[in-house]
């Protein structure tokens, strides 16, 4: 079959994979995330499933150009190597997967699951994300990690030992925790890190236990300015080290920042697949919005049914496109590519702000624009909610 012209667009633009594993040992208290802990999970029924739902988005997206294979959750590293293999190998057979394409599994770095590495990358996994959160085992007992820092270390060991390319979390900005102790425990990590490294500050998510406790007033984080002092003093320790901030949240030497989300925030398109996995999908010229239903059971139910668990697919009409990208895409350093940007939005990135607002935003030195691209300063990353609130809530 021939593809229209548009089509032959979105082929050309690759198509990134993201597979949600629904499944973690334990609820840690800050997260939001959709994971459920299950006491038993029958891995070929969930391979299967996968292999289903991969079919059903190949039937709608036609062939494309396989830029990133990402396995997320939950737990994935609680997954059978025989299952991430599987899924790779299903991919490969519907789309092609070019040599050399990054396949990113996130892991926790418990003994038992590090000890696994070596099979998911026999798999083909060629690079590995370790939530490895903090350095300080108060810490991570606070945070409700299931790991001990010395654990947590000898994930990094392990997985520096296997793959070329890793990356591992750490969370700071945490209760209790001072600048000077955060820079103390940077340092350390900075010594274990290979090319890449995500640090988020602690943020309190509705829906958590973390949120019920602050909101009963027993558990505090830095205020406002106190986290503008955490997140400058990362800024100058991580360019010192040579992994500047290619993300608001994300530090990578040049080259090494992960293909994956860079998708996400180019935005480019992406298939969803799992529970509760969302997706951006080009098809006949028009995005769509994918979204699968949220619980394990109810999601397992429907692919079997209905060769996928997702919701019907919502058009993003051009207005929301121009949102979206703008939400995503001023996180990047390189901040928006200003044509790209007017293809998605139908109209030319003057008519779609209020220029008012924009030029006060240039004043306060938050934004920056050039013909060909918009982007946040470091002062306006850093503050990004608000400049997105402002610059958005008054769009023409």
């Amino acid at each position: 079959m021939l593809l229209s012209k548009k089509n032959e667009a979105a082929e050309l633009q690759g198509l990134a994979v993201y597979i949600h594993w629904p499944f973690c040992k334990f609820k840690c208290h800050y997260c939001d995330f959709n994971s459920h802990v299950r006491e038993q999970v029958e891995h070929k029924d969930w391979a299967a499933a996968y292999l289903r739902e991969l079919r059903h988005y190949r039937d709608l997206t036609g062939p494309r150009q396989i830029e990133s294979i990402f396995f997320g959750g939950g737990t994935p590293s609680l997954m059978e190597p025989a299952t991430v293999e599987a899924v790779i190998n299903a991919v490969h057979d519907l789309w092609g997967v070019p040599q050399g394409t990054e396949v990113t599994l996130e892991a926790n770095p418990t003994s038992t699951e590090a000890g696994k590495l070596k099979g998911f990358k026999s798999a083909g996994v060629n690079r590995v994300s370790l939530g490895v959160q903090s350095l300080r085992d108060a810490d991570l007992k606070q945070l409700t990690r299931q790991h001990s820092a010395a654990e947590g270390l000898a994930a990094v060991k392990t997985a520096a030992s296997v793959f070329d390319r890793y990356s591992f979390d750490i969370i700071y900005a945490r209760p209790d925790q001072t600048v000077e102790s955060w820079k103390e425990e940077l340092a350390e990590a900075l010594q274990y890190a290979r090319g890449h490294m995500s640090l988020y500050q602690l943020t309190i998510e509705e829906g958590t236990k973390f949120h019920t406790l602050h909101e009963r007033g027993e558990l505090t984080v830095p205020d406002g300015d106190m986290g503008a002092a955490f997140y400058e003093a990362t800024q100058d320790m991580m360019q010192a080290a040579g992994m500047p901030a290619y993300e608001v949240s994300n530090h990578a030497r040049p080259g090494d920042e992960s293909r994956h989300n860079m998708v996400y925030w180019r935005y480019g398109d992406y298939a969803g697949i799992g529970p509760g996995a969302h997706g951006r999908l080009t098809i006949d010229g028009v995005k769509q919005a994918t979204r699968a239903h949220r619980a394990p059971e109810l999601w397992m139910e429907r692919v079997n049914r209905h060769g996928h668990g997702a919701h019907d697919m919502e058009t993003v009409e051009a207005a929301g496109r121009g949102r979206e990208m703008l939400m995503m895409g001023l996180r990047l350093m390189e901040g928006v590519d200003l044509l790209k940007f007017q293809n998605e939005a139908q109209k030319h990135f003057s008519a779609f702000v209020n220029a008012k607002r924009l030029t006060m935003l240039v004043e306060e030195e938050l934004l920056e624009v050039s013909p060909s691209r918009l982007t946040a300063t470091p002062k306006g990353r850093q503050r990004l909610n608000a400049v997105l609130g402002y610059l958005l809530s008054g769009q023409e």
